[in-house]
């Protein structure tokens, strides 16, 4: 009788289906991880800038953004920590917000416009074409210029505002977020000399005082804004109303 070679049989439990290990740890392996894990992250960059463009940054959810992406909503924490840690790769803007809001608080309030410019210019600086590529969206697409001001120039202005307590937040908000634009697109954009080539401290020097001035100034010496036509009524950032709404 002839030999029957037997092939050895795949063992299930240790087998994997996509070249990784498998055995024990299929059971760890986390799921909606494809075979390739950059290309997760690859997916979910791409799929976050569709959602937080069609829904802002408050209403896109990390479950939604994980089912555009065809991934399990695990690698959203898996490779960015957070929605806002999603949020700021897709759109590559290289600082934290929260963390800029920290450190301009973190010190005397007369100098926190520095603190500000100084980072601002320092981040950047290391990725000129981003702030290019945040423009382009910003000008192209509504909802993405929706989200980037709600959560990157809402939460580091608007936020450092309101700690500093000070009246009429969403004025003095929409000041500083024009000069900080204002200055990114004379640097990184339009590259306007001297601005596009001079040092750190040159930029803060030349610009912190006119952003210090817009955060701490009284409301009547901010250009007369305290008489313009149409301005909304506003309370100071601990929920009371400034003396000049009371007048």
């Amino acid at each position: 009788m002839a030999n029957v070679v037997q092939r050895p049989r795949q063992n299930r439990t240790t087998a994997s289906r996509d070249g990784e290990p498998g055995a024990e740890s299929v059971g760890r392996r986390r799921r909606g991880r494809r075979p390739s894990g950059q290309d997760t992250r690859a997916a979910l960059l791409s799929a976050a800038l569709e959602v937080f463009g069609e829904q802002g940054f408050a209403g896109a959810t990390v479950r939604a953004i994980a089912h555009r992406a065809g991934v399990d909503a695990a690698m959203v924490n898996h490779w960015f920590g957070s929605k806002r840690g999603l949020f700021l790769a897709a759109i590559q803007v290289p600082f934290d917000p929260q963390q800029l809001v920290e450190h301009a608080i973190s010190g005397d309030p007369n100098t926190v416009a520095e603190r500000i410019v100084r980072t601002f210019v320092t981040a950047w600086d290391k990725h000129p074409n981003r702030f290019k590529a945040v423009v382009q969206s910003v000008t192209t697409h509504d909802a993405v210029a929706g989200t980037i001001r709600d959560l990157v120039i809402g939460t580091v202005v608007r936020r450092t505002t309101e700690l500093l307590n000070l009246d009429h937040v969403e004025w003095r908000a929409s000041l500083c977020a024009s000069q900080l634009l204002g200055l990114g697109l004379t640097r990184y954009v339009m590259r306007l000399e001297p601005m596009a080539s001079a040092n750190v401290e040159t930029v803060v020097a030349a610009v912190a005082p006119t952003l210090q001035r817009y955060f701490t100034a009284s409301f009547d010496d901010l250009s007369g804004a305290a008489n313009l036509p149409g301005m909304p009524e506003e309370t100071s950032g601990n929920g009371s109303t400034s003396d000049i709404e009371s007048a």
